[in-house]
């Protein structure tokens, strides 16, 4: 896992010495991702500087370091991540080839580089199975490729500002550069406002893109530039996958995602020169991982948790029940409201644009944990998406074929009822009802849950009922001045199977979207802001194709999603410990903000800060302070955009950042 920056630009040309030192520069701002090594590389007469920042995982030798010149010296890369069947790969070298390949060391940089002398960097993509972000100079055609991992689990900015084209792990790299203006985007706020994120390919930054998961982007000196070019597709993955469905019975397709889940355990256990860990919550998914790799063990792997002082958010007694069982060593830190004021302001730097996904404070503050004793760790993200394991899934599986059959007007009238019961109320109705409720009706978080019922009932059709789901303003362009965001789903989201498959489709959308935009995003940067890999077998391919080879009945079934998963747990862990409610890696928000942290959120919602930058209304966030404080749980995401948005414009404040622009 390293940092990658680096620049192209012709007409701009400057010696070497100062081309090196400026791409140091960049480099240097990303150092958090690589503090083992760092190396640049330039061609003045090209105008091309690669810069990385080195974290050894594989090869831990001055061999491995980068930038890297392949063996025939056409390529040199720049490359953050790992994968997985490099040694696969090279054993393909040796059989085209017909010979030994001659390699300074070992690591999967090297092989990679290898590869792209043999077969040409665009048809060695489809081979690398791993998570990866590559910038790539092709000496001899004089071009620039950027590349991302299927998922785009490694982050990868670019933008064209002038005529230097500019790119970077992180956007607080190109601050350096003195091409580079940062002017917001009011269009990108408009999304965050309604998402939590900026949905993929704006930033917030006029002029800088994401580079698109599974993608390449080819910059030519001599001709024009190609791409993005989609290299691997999930909707052809999904499509094909439904149209060869698995037909065995239940045991058969708890063995098949045995066999495939431990081989992808397996793959990322091995690929690594350092000590491996994993993240541990107590949940269906990390139970599942960490149960197939301490099976794969001979010795106690380490296991990370972060537990809540609010028991109604704590996981880590199941976390620590399934350590105990597998007899792995465990390690877990109690998470309260002072711990998480001490890390809020660093929430800006650590994600570069804003970003308010809550969980990122545990996320950040586990990393910390697992990086006293471990490089890297394996975690249970891709699970949910693959295997129907979010609530929509299930409420669209089980709730939607009959609401459509229902008229509008009584499903709005339902729609208010529910409204009318106060969101602390349903917790408490289920618990004076007791043993009468079924289990899998005792939900956590169960006033969030009603509210989504009631979002549900108001929808007029799966796509629509998808948005109202995963948004937080519906109308946030009336918020923001002179910002607009049209009400659709986000780029990324927008291929749907059919509205007869309403749950698979937004399986489907929340891979290409919450998942890319959202959970991957926040895993890397809480990750890579303490130097600290994180792997997930869930978005191995062979995974995911088995995944979206089973039928639905496999993934939700009695109204519980994950079945299979849960049945291939069952195999290593007994149900008495993994029987409980979902709880997802929440914070008690809503109770923090209305208590501890009370005095600093209306600090930083005073309408001052608002009308001084302009970009959000100060009368808007006066409603939604209001709303919260009265009592509305279903306001507290609002609330947290707002605040962690004002954070990061506290920020971009300092005249003296390069490349500052004030917003307009």
């Amino acid at each position: 896992m390293c940092g990658i920056v680096g620049y192209i630009d012709q007409d701009n040309r400057r010696c070497a010495a100062n081309m090196h030192e400026l791409v140091g520069a960049m480099a240097d701002r990303v150092a958090h991702r690589g503090p083992d090594d760092q190396g640049t590389w330039v061609d003045p007469d090209s105008g091309i500087a690669l810069g990385h920042r080195r974290l050894s995982i594989i090869d831990l030798s001055p061999a491995g370091s980068q930038p890297m010149v392949s063996g025939s010296g056409r390529f040199v890369v720049v490359f953050n991540g790992e994968v997985y069947n490099y040694l696969e790969i090279l054993e393909e070298l040796k059989t085209a080839w017909g010979t030994d390949v001659s390699l300074r060391g070992h690591s999967d940089t090297e092989i990679v580089a290898a590869a792209f002398d043999r077969w040409g960097v665009e048809h060695s993509l489809p081979r690398l199975i791993g998570m990866f972000a590559m910038a790539i100079w092709d000496r001899e055609e004089r071009s620039l490729w950027l590349v991302r991992d299927r998922f785009g689990k490694k982050p990868l900015y670019y933008g064209r500002f002038g005529s230097a084209v500019l790119f970077a792990s992180e956007l607080k790299a190109f601050y350096p550069h003195p091409s580079f203006r940062r002017q917001i985007d009011h269009d990108a706020i408009a999304s965050y406002l309604r998402f939590n994120c900026i949905p993929s390919p704006r930033s917030v930054y006029c002029g800088v893109k994401k580079l698109p998961a599974a993608s390449w982007l080819r910059i030519s000196l001599l001709g024009r530039d190609q791409g993005p070019h989609v290299y691997w597709s999930l909707e052809d993955v999904v499509r094909a996958s439904l149209s060869s469905p698995f037909v065995g019975s239940d045991e058969e397709a708890a063995e098949g995602l045995d066999r495939c889940l431990r081989s992808a355990v397996r793959r990322r256990l091995l690929a690594s020169d350092v000590p491996v860990g994993l993240f541990l919550s107590g949940g269906v998914d990390s139970s599942t991982v960490t149960a197939l790799a301490q099976a794969q063990s001979s010795i106690p792997i380490h296991t990370f948790s972060i537990g809540m002082s609010s028991s109604h958010y704590d996981e880590s007694k199941y976390a620590r029940a399934v350590a105990q069982h597998l007899g792995t060593d465990h390690t877990e830190w109690e998470l309260t409201a002072p711990e998480a004021m001490s890390v809020i302001p660093e929430m800006p730097g650590t994600y570069d644009e804003p970003f308010a996904d809550a969980s990122q404070i545990p996320t950040l503050l586990v990393s910390r944990l697992a990086k006293r004793y471990v490089k890297v760790v394996l975690s249970g993200d891709g699970g949910d998406e693959m295997f129907g394991g979010y609530n929509r899934h299930v409420l669209a599986a089980a709730m939607w074929p009959a609401l459509a059959n229902i008229p509008a007007a009584p499903r709005r009238w339902a729609a208010k009822a529910i409204g009318l019961v106060a969101p602390r109320r349903w917790e408490d109705l289920v618990q004076r009802a007791g043993p009468a409720v079924p289990s899998h009706l005792r939900l956590a978080y169960l006033s969030d849950k009603m509210h989504k019922i009631s979002l549900a009932l108001q929808a007029s059709d799966p796509q629509d009922l998808y948005l109202r789901l995963i948004s937080n303003f519906e109308e946030s362009s009336a918020i923001v001045g002179h910002g607009s965001q049209d009400g659709s789903i986000p780029a990324g989201a927008e291929p749907w199977l059919s509205d007869q498959r309403p749950a698979e489709s937004m399986m489907l959308a929340d891979a290409r979207f919450y998942m890319h935009d959202d959970i991957l995003v926040k895993v890397d940067r809480a990750s890579m802001a303490v130097s600290l890999e994180v792997r997930s077998p869930f978005l191995d391919p062979d995974v995911v194709e088995f995944a979206w080879r089973l039928p639905l009945r496999f993934k939700i079934r009695d109204g519980v999603g994950k079945w299979v998963v849960r049945r291939v747990m069952s195999r290593y862990i007994p149900a008495s410990i993994t029987d409980h409610p979902k709880m997802g890696f929440a914070v008690p928000l809503a109770d923090w903000l209305r208590g501890p942290l009370r005095d600093w959120a209306e600090s930083v919602l005073d309408p001052i800060h608002f009308s001084h930058d302009g970009l959000v209304s100060s009368g808007a966030v006066r409603t939604q302070w209001a709303g919260f404080l009265a009592g509305r749980n279903d306001l507290t995401d609002n609330v947290w955009c707002l605040l962690m948005l004002q954070g990061w414009l506290e920020s971009q404040r300092s005249p003296a950042q390069p490349g500052y622009v004030k917003a307009n």
